[in-house]
């Protein structure tokens, strides 16, 4: 385990920097999770941030990144998955379902080795 210091708050994350305390989240330390990452968050990576967090709070688990790609293609009207998978790796290059949802705040997504 690990931790930082944030707004005067000690934060914990697991060895892979996946936040330990869901409720510890809020859009400063996703900026931070995000510069950590080597991601520059712009407008099109907060509305996917923000729908896989409501989606985690609806279903209490992460997407499966076919879930992620149908959003993509609704989001940016994109004509098919592979589309929307490659628009997603340019955002997260590496890997969608892990870097989105560590910037998120949330765990680790099942399947994630």
């Amino acid at each position: 385990m690990a931790s930082f210091d944030y707004n005067g708050k000690t934060i914990e994350t697991d060895d892979e920097g996946y936040l330990q305390n869901l409720v510890d989240w809020d859009k400063g330390l996703a900026e931070v999770l995000a510069e950590q990452e080597g991601v520059e968050l712009t407008d099109k990576h907060w509305k996917l941030i923000e729908w896989i967090r409501d989606y985690f709070q609806k279903y209490q688990v992460a997407p499966a990144i076919k879930s992620l790609a149908r959003e993509v293609m609704k989001l940016e009207n994109l004509p098919d998955k592979k589309e929307a998978n490659r628009f997603v790796y340019e955002l997260f290059p590496e890997g969608p379902a892990k870097q989105l949802a560590k910037i998120a705040g949330l765990p680790k997504p099942t399947g994630c080795v």
